[in-house]
């Protein structure tokens, strides 16, 4: 029987689950004769893959979905389809801001995607505790490395965070399904992995096996191949020791770690339910750092949260250069749905949030700069990924503790660990020679 072949086309927004939850919808609708394209007016299937962890990103969303109104238009057959945190959150509701949507599917609900394609309106929201044993291979963009996602949802229920509710409760997958994958992976000749869980700290504390994260690391360090892994996120309140000397240990694990702060003040912490005051999140670093001196450490930070007053946001700055950040990711504080966050008093005001954020970014733009100038001279391991995307005639990798360096060489290196003598730094990447 000739399957019809049909074009889909993906927009995904928001985290690395996000992107490889995208990959398995490709891969479940490869099965049933889709094909992608880059290239939005030839699909028959449009999905958004959406991301709800901050107000700016859902307007972005609903910006694009607008657009789409024209295609639908001069196309009546065309299906739209919504799927992640921003379907799980507002539902049905989207049917009703964006009549010409079709299908609405939560996270835990992507291996029924090809029933809903065949309704007119279609959604499928429910949580669904049997979606961690059930897996589908992706259509993975990638050739060198890959996303495993070792657990779903989130039991932490930090005051400004929504996942808890759009991704549901926290669920580990079976250690020998995450085993059997990234087997299958090095087969394919991948050599990076990255272990995907909104805490992997607190991976299998839902399973009935005897396994934590630090012992998952030693069993997937085992298999022949794979020759770097990387996990996030990591939840302070939950790094343990076993976990540090696992890093340490493992020549395969690299040397990076994302550890969120969020926030310099005990007060603040508090109030956004972190769990880790100042103190035992510096302590912890402190030991990380005594354990592997090289190791490279980012993190995420909120400005302007609710209550956070002029000596709260001081508090921020000292940790800042106090920890010196290889890298962060920051952002203003943002209201969202059900976060029990939104009720709390004294909501600052956006002109002192991005005026606070604009300080942080500016004071850790010199951080990063400067720990990148340090390397210059250094001879460095890269695991080469590609053509660099920023210049035409250089190739790109990443070095162990995930830093991108461009470099003059040939398309024959991908794959391929090499050695690279750094020759010039940026705030955002280095620039390297081969040895």
């Amino acid at each position: 029987m000739h399957m019809e072949r049909k074009t889909l086309y993906i927009r995904t927004y928001g985290c690395q689950m996000n992107f490889h939850d995208s990959e398995r919808i490709a891969g479940i609708l490869g099965t049933e004769g889709y094909q992608l394209t880059d290239r939005p007016e030839k699909a028959d299937l449009i999905i958004f893959n959406t991301c709800s962890i901050r107000e700016k990103a859902e307007q972005k969303f609903y910006s694009d979905l607008g657009r789409l109104r024209k295609l639908k238009k001069t196309n009546p057959r065309l299906k739209i389809g919504v799927g992640g945190c921003i379907a799980q959150q507002e539902g049905e509701k989207i049917f009703k801001k964006v009549p010409y949507v079709n299908l609405v599917l939560g996270p835990q609900n992507l291996d029924i995607l090809p029933e809903l394609i065949g309704t007119e309106k279609g959604t499928s929201l429910e949580d669904r505790p049997v979606h961690v044993k059930t897996y589908i291979p992706p259509q993975r963009l990638d050739r060198i490395k890959a996303w495993v996602t070792i657990m779903y949802g989130c039991d932490n229920f930090c005051s400004y965070c929504v996942v808890p509710y759009t991704r549901g409760r926290e669920r580990s997958r079976p250690w020998k399904d995450i085993y059997r994958e990234v087997k299958e992976l090095s087969e394919a000749g991948y050599k990076e992995v990255t272990l995907l869980g909104q805490n992997v700290n607190s991976f299998s504390r839902n399973l009935e096996e005897d396994i934590d994260f630090p012992d998952l690391l030693y069993k997937l360090s085992e298999i022949d191949g794979i020759e770097r892994i990387r996990f996030i996120t990591s939840h302070p309140k939950d790094l343990s020791r076993n976990l540090i000397r696992a890093m340490k240990e493992l020549q395969k694990v690299c040397e990076h770690i994302h550890l969120p702060l969020q926030s310099g003040s005990d007060k603040v912490l508090q109030l956004m339910n972190r769990g880790y005051t100042y103190r035992d999140y510096k302590e912890k670093v402190d030991f990380l750092r005594a354990e592997i001196p090289v190791i490279a450490i980012t993190t995420d930070i909120i400005t302007g949260f609710p209550r956070e007053s002029e000596k709260d946001f001081e508090k921020t700055v000292k940790a800042l250069k106090e920890i010196n950040y290889d890298g962060i990711f920051a952002f203003k504080y943002s209201k969202r749905p059900n976060t029990s966050a939104v009720k709390l008093p004294d909501h600052i005001s956006d002109k002192v949030k991005a005026e606070r954020l604009s300080r942080v970014l500016e004071i850790q733009d010199e951080i990063t700069l400067k720990k990148n100038k340090d390397l210059i001279g250094k001879e460095i391991e890269v695991l080469v990924e590609g053509k660099s995307k920023n210049y035409e005639d250089k190739m790109t990798g990443r070095t162990r503790t995930n830093k991108i360096v461009n470099f003059p060489g040939k398309t024959d290196l991908v794959g391929k660990v090499i050695n690279l003598r750094i020759i010039e730094a940026r705030h955002h990447s280095l620039e390297g020679e081969i040895l």
